[in-house]
């Protein structure tokens, strides 16, 4: 893969999905995996294998990790660690997030 030197938000959301993915590869390298995430209507996620940078992009609602409720925004940078249950609720039409995956997989 080739690693651009700039992507922009709207390009990411053109990236295709991999069978069984939900989200556009943006960027990869030995170390880090950099994707676009655009839920619609509800967040299916599960918990991952590396720990998690989410960096909002565009939208509202509420970022659930463990038992614990945040809401955010656009700008807002959102953690979740690798094997943590986490998802989206409540968000906004629109809603779109990079996220960043980094660090050793993790049983």
């Amino acid at each position: 893969m080739t690693i651009p030197t700039r992507m922009t938000a709207a390009e990411a959301a053109k990236l295709p999905f991999a069978p069984g993915r939900i989200s556009g590869l943006a960027i990869e390298t030995a170390d880090i995996e950099l994707r676009h995430y655009a839920p619609k209507g509800h967040d299916p996620q599960t918990p991952h294998d590396r720990d998690e940078l989410y960096i909002v992009i565009s939208g509202t609602g509420t970022f659930e990790r463990g038992d614990e409720r945040v809401p955010f925004g656009p700008g807002d940078v959102l953690f979740a660690a690798a094997g943590e249950r986490h998802r989206f609720s409540a968000f906004t039409e629109g809603f779109a997030t990079w996220v960043l995956f980094y660090g050793a997989k993790k049983p």
